[in-house]
C-alpha cells in the first residue's frame, strides 16, 4: 500500500515508485507486475489502514534538507514492513527512489518470501519433510496441499495434482564435480537430464525440458552461504504444456554433492506470480546437513 497525497502519487515521486512496483517479475510467460499495489492519501492513513503488511510512505516537506529512506518493521502489525521515503521536493525524492530501485524491490520481496517461508515452519507437508530427511538428510518444508509424491533415484517430485492448475516442488542431488555446475549452461544441461529421467509427459516420448532461451541465473545468499538462483520457462518436448520455474542450487560440502530444489507451475491462462512466489518461499526453508550442524554448535 502506497501512502501519499494525490498530487505526489500522480507526480514525479509517485510515478518513480509505481515504476518499481509495476516492473514485470522476471521469468514469467506473461508480463505480471512484481507487486499488487493500492493507494491512499495521508489523511486516510489510520488504525484501520496502517495494519497492511507492506507499506511505502512518501513524505514531501520543506522541513527536510535532503531525500532519504527509513525502514521500520512490525510497527502496527506482525509481520509488517514500512518504508518511508522523504525529501524537500518531488524531483529529489523521485531521483532517490530511482537510484534505490533495487533496495526497495528487494526489501518488499524479502518480506513476502520470509513471511511465507516462516509460515511453512509451523504448517507444512509432514510426510514430504520426512521423506526428504530420509533420502537427503535435509530439511525442506512445502505447503500441505502439495501432497502427491513420486520418488526417483535421488529425486522427489511433489505436486498438488490439480486439473487446470498444478503447483510442483522437486528436490534432487547430483555428485559435486566443480563450481561450473553452479553456472548457467551446465545447470541447464543437468536440469534437462534430470527432468527427462523423472518427469514424463502424458504422451509417449514426451519429457520435461528447459526453454534454453529464457533462463536467468544469479548468485544469492541463503543461510549465509552462496547459492545459485535460476528462473525461467519449462516445457514438455511433445505436448503443448509449459510454465515458469524457479530453483536454488546449493553445495552440500558434508556429502560432496549439489542439492537442487525447484518449484514450477502449470497454469494456462492464469496469473502465476503469486503461485510461483509461494513455491519460491519453500525453497528458502531448505537446510543442508551443514546448516543443521551449524545450528547445533
Amino acid at each position: 500500500m502506497v501512502v501519499a497525497d494525490d498530487s505526489v502519487y500522480s507526480g514525479y515521486a509517485g510515478k518513480a515508485l509505481q515504476t518499481i512496483l509495476d516492473y514485470p517479475l522476471l521469468g514469467l510467460p506473461q508480463a505480471e507486475p512484481q507487486f499488487h499495489k493500492s493507494h491512499i492519501t495521508q489523511k486516510n492513513y489510520n488504525k484501520i489502514t496502517n495494519i497492511f503488511r507492506n507499506i511505502v510512505r512518501i513524505n514531501i516537506s520543506r522541513e527536510y534538507t535532503k531525500a532519504k529512506m527509513s525502514v521500520e518493521r512490525d510497527v502496527h502489525s506482525t509481520p509488517q514492513l514500512i518504508i518511508t521515503v522523504q525529501g524537500p521536493n518531488q524531483v529529489l525524492v523521485s531521483q532517490y527512489i530511482t537510484e534505490h530501485t533495487r533496495d526497495i524491490s528487494s526489501l518488499i520481496t524479502s518480506q513476502e518470501i520470509n513471511t511465507m517461508a516462516n509460515n511453512l515452519y509451523y504448517e507444512h507437508n509432514v510426510k514430504f519433510a520426512k521423506k526428504v530427511k530420509e533420502m537427503f538428510d535435509c530439511e525442506l518444508y512445502i505447503p500441505v496441499d502439495i501432497n502427491k509424491m513420486k520418488i526417483g533415484k535421488d529425486f522427489i517430485w511433489a505436486s498438488d495434482d490439480g486439473l487446470s492448475v498444478i503447483q510442483n516442488i522437486c528436490i534432487y542431488s547430483l555428485p559435486y564435480v566443480s563450481e561450473k555446475m553452479l553456472t548457467r549452461n551446465p545447470y541447464i544441461a543437468l536440469r534437462d537430464k534430470v527432468m527427462a529421467e523423472n518427469i514424463p509427459g502424458g504422451h509417449e516420448g514426451s519429457v520435461m525440458r528447459t526453454n534454453h532461451e529464457f533462463v536467468w541465473t544469479k548468485n544469492i545468499r541463503v543461510r549465509d552461504d552462496v547459492a545459485m538462483e535460476a528462473r525461467g520457462l519449462w516445457e514438455m518436448s511433445i505436448e503443448a504444456m509449459g510454465g515458469p520455474f524457479v530453483s536454488h542450487s546449493r553445495i552440500d560440502t558434508v556429502n560432496s554433492r549439489i542439492i537442487v530444489v525447484e518449484g514450477f507451475v502449470y497454469a494456462p491462462d492464469k496469473m502465476k506470480r503469486t503461485m510461483l512466489r509461494r513455491l519460491e518461499a519453500a525453497l528458502y526453508t531448505l537446510e543442508l546437513p551443514t546448516d543443521t550442524k551449524t545450528k547445533q554448535q
